[in-house]
């Protein structure tokens, strides 16, 4: 194998991790069943004027499966972060107890669980998009390099494989995440 058709295929590899981490990061967003920080990771506080996101002016804690615990550094920031998680519209309601601000979180309805199941199918399947724009950008980059036909459709070949594992990876991490949604 020629140094181009080695760097392709590891830039090719390259991009569809990275389609895969970014679902990753994407799922992590959607909530299931119990409670976890990163529930609160898009909620943003206006700390002196500046929105600034919550983990940065206080910390997060789970004490049970069903609670969070929201501690800020400056008691005079309560009202703001209580604020900011009713802004985010995330259904939950903060309760301040003059030192921290305590949220229950409710259990999921089997309906909510299916329109999170379906959530968590549409990001994947931009994740499998995004891996086959990968694959053609790559069939693409390999047609303009000198090499012989038989080369070519070996080295498409490799890309379709490629493109194969990190499909069966996407659909790997949604049957783990729409069964962890779908527990009770």
């Amino acid at each position: 194998m020629t140094e181009e058709i080695k760097f392709l295929m590891d830039s090719t590899e390259e991009a569809m991790l990275k389609a895969l981490k970014f679902l990753e990061k994407q799922l992590l967003n959607i909530r299931a069943g119990k409670a976890s920080p990163g529930m609160l990771g898009g909620v943003t506080v206006d700390y002196y004027g500046t929105p600034t996101p919550l983990s940065q002016v206080a910390n997060i804690n789970t004490p049970d499966g069903r609670t969070l615990s929201v501690q800020p550094w400056e008691k005079s920031l309560i009202p703001e972060i209580e604020k900011g998680i009713l802004k985010a519209n995330l259904g939950f309601n903060p309760m301040n107890n003059g030192d921290n601000i305590i949220i229950s979180i409710p259990p999921l309805t089997e309906e909510r669980r299916r329109e999170l199941v379906k959530v968590a199918k549409s990001e994947a399947e931009d994740a499998k998009i995004s891996i086959r724009n990968d694959r053609k950008i790559a069939n693409s980059d390999a047609k303009e390099l000198d090499i012989s036909e038989d080369l070519l459709k070996i080295v498409e070949t490799d890309i379709q494989k490629l493109t194969d594992k990190y499909i069966q990876r996407v659909d790997d991490i949604l049957a783990t995440k729409e069964k962890e949604i779908m527990t009770v």
